[in-house]
């Protein structure tokens, strides 16, 4: 009646087994140390630069526990701050001999102190959040005037195709802060750019007059609708925050928190960031995308061997430091580029594969059919810095918004390069408004805090369960601290992050899980009372009880389910954490308790009583 079958058994021994292993990382606490990430969009460091590292540290006669290669950066751990300190100053000046011009991202960092063969196991602690391990966090504004800027930048060139494409002359289009103006000769030929323009741009408000100039120029001046300009001030915001995500993702910061607040306002948090200045380099990291023609007109060869730059152009580097003059003129942004792949061409060489979007495909396609053998450069802008990523020759009309770039490259610069196209531009500038340092000891002292609060609770729980339950409470604790250990160990694998609230979801969680066990065992004890026996009692205690149990904890992951979906920030940490605990409880609760009560008293076959505390029986 009471047995369990062997792989019952089983399941709780590999359950126990795995979140012992997986929630031993946490007891091992952070370490300092030094990460070495990439400055540039088009600096990549490779597993090569462990070597490096390691040498750089051993001519300044410095000892690290390990250095790997992680996501795409080097972190050297070390046994002190003051170690890492020197490292940080010997890898800075080994890697950035420009101190004027970085090419690298050296700053401190905390990593954890496991040993290598949980690291080999893939066994990684929790990440702590911002109040917990410390960190930086930045409060960011959007630059919306240059969003609306950008925007009827790109209506002004859009028009200017379209009314070339219906065949309407004009005197001249040009934008005027955030308008874009365009003149006429005649009446009837602006009626017919009206009725055109109004049909095909939508989200431009069209007012006719008369050109101030004095020339007797009719005109029809554009802006933008206010519910145009609050939807391009939303999209900018939107594109702002996913190309932070991914450009603080591949940097390798653990857990950043990036939201939104406000209308034009993002906060970003960087947990176990140390030196705000670098982590200022991070947030800096970030890159526009523009496409323009390359001018290879005389006076631009002239100006590639010394001379004045003409009008109307720029002068950029190629990667390999070779001078490019660059007409002003933009023809596309980040914001048409939907994909970007590596791959080959027809020749079985590297290339570069683009998807644009239905807009970018349109103005490709006539920009490319008028400039067949001419060459078109993509430029990547960082920290106010423009960068040639490639400037290929264009061999004949593209359509269909993909586009291929090839020659000259190797596979790992074509994946390079759609690495830098496809981590995305900025839709708008940003700037930094408010930053706070949260240090590592506040950090620790909120973990200590909240450990001893959580601690205390556990003991108060065991003391009475044990108290009053006697063996069934001993049980039942147990059990409450396998539910502890699956729940730390579930949540260190799925890398969640834990803050001040998920401490407290987890005190609750205690709490909730200790009401199942209280169930249950009321329930054996109702089961004696009636005069069942003790394994009957046992029995039905359990089948009888699992009911109750099931429907009180879904009705509670439904609560927690709500939190997830609809919360954000402390709100769903809280939610994780607790939705996570109500399931690992029904399995200690229910399902551990249950084969430690069996394996205790199963066996027995002439059981006389059981050890729950006392059975107030009613009075005859």
């Amino acid at each position: 009646m009471n047995r369990y079958a062997w792989w019952k058994y089983l399941i709780i021994a590999v359950a126990l087994l795995v979140g012992f292993i997986y929630s031993l990382p946490n007891v091992f606490g952070e370490a300092p140390a030094v990460q070495l990430s990439s400055g540039k969009a088009t600096v990549k460091l490779t597993p090569d630069a462990v070597a490096k590292v390691e040498g750089v540290l051993r001519q300044a006669q410095v000892t690290p526990d390990f250095v790997e290669f992680d996501n795409g950066s080097v972190k050297a751990r070390f046994k002190d701050t003051d170690t890492q300190l020197k490292a940080r100053d010997a890898i800075g000046k080994a890697f950035n001999p420009d101190p004027a011009d970085p090419h690298y991202i050296v700053a401190l960092n905390l990593v954890s102190r496991s040993p290598q063969w949980l690291r080999a196991l893939h066994a990684q602690p929790m990440y702590l959040g911002l109040d917990l391990r410390g960190g930086v966090h930045f409060l960011m504004q959007v630059d919306m005037k240059a969003a609306l800027t950008q925007k009827i930048e790109g209506m002004t060139g859009d028009i200017r195709t379209l009314l070339r494409d219906k065949d309407i002359r004009h005197a001249g289009i040009r934008r005027e802060g955030d308008s874009v103006q365009i003149r006429f000769r005649e009446e009837a030929t602006r009626k017919a750019a009206l009725n055109t323009l109004s049909d095909t741009l939508p989200d431009l408000a069209w007012v006719a007059g008369v050109d101030s100039s004095g020339n007797g120029d009719l005109t029809l001046v554009g802006a933008l609708k206010p519910e145009s300009i609050r939807k391009v001030q939303d999209q900018a915001l939107k594109q702002n925050i996913t190309t932070l995500h991914n450009r603080i993702n591949e940097l390798g910061v653990a857990e950043p928190v990036i939201q939104q607040q406000g209308a034009d306002r993002v906060v970003v948090q960087l947990p176990g960031v140390q030196d705000t200045a670098k982590a200022k380099d991070i947030i800096g990291r970030t890159a526009t995308l523009e496409v323009r023609m390359v001018d290879d007109s005389t006076e631009a060869q002239a100006a590639l061997a010394g001379g004045a730059v003409p009008f109307g152009t720029e002068r950029f580097l190629e990667r390999g430091g070779v001078p490019v003059i660059v007409k002003r003129q933009v023809v596309l942004t980040g914001d048409n580029l939907t994909d970007a792949q590596p791959g080959f061409d027809e020749n079985q060489e590297a290339a570069v594969h683009l998807t644009l979007d239905a807009r970018g495909a349109r103005i490709f396609r006539d920009v490319t059919r008028e400039s067949v053998g001419k060459r078109m450069a993509i430029l990547l802008f960082e920290k106010g810095k423009g960068e040639v990523v490639t400037a290929p020759v264009i061999r004949g009309e593209i359509s269909g918004g993909r586009v291929q770039i090839s020659g000259r490259m190797t596979s790992e610069e074509a994946a390079d390069t759609a690495l830098l196209l496809r981590a995305g531009s900025l839709a708008a500038p940003m700037e930094i408004i408010e930053e706070r340092t949260v240090g590592p000891s506040l950090g620790a002292e909120n973990i200590t805090m909240g450990f001893n609060s959580l601690m205390y609770g556990f003991a108060a729980i065991a003391l009475f369960m044990m108290l009053y339950y006697l063996l069934f409470g001993v049980f039942s604790t147990l059990a409450l601290t396998v539910n502890l250990l699956l729940l730390v160990a579930v949540l260190s694998m799925l890398q969640a992050t834990l803050t001040l609230p998920g401490i407290a979801a987890i005190a609750l969680t205690l709490g909730m899980a200790i009401d199942s066990n209280v169930l249950i065992n009321e329930r054996v004890r109702e089961e004696l009372r009636n005069g069942s026996s003790p394994q009957s009692a046992i029995h039905a205690g359990y089948e009888h009880a699992w009911a109750t149990i099931l429907d009180s904890n879904v009705t509670t992951l439904i609560a927690g389910l709500s939190l997830l979906a609809f919360g954000s920030g402390p709100v769903r940490g809280f939610a994780v954490v607790h939705c996570l605990g109500i399931l690992t409880s029904m399995f200690s609760a229910v399902f551990f308790s249950r084969g430690l009560v069996n394996l205790w008293y199963g066996r027995q076959k002439k059981l006389k009583s059981v050890s729950i505390g006392q059975v107030w029986k009613p009075q005859e």
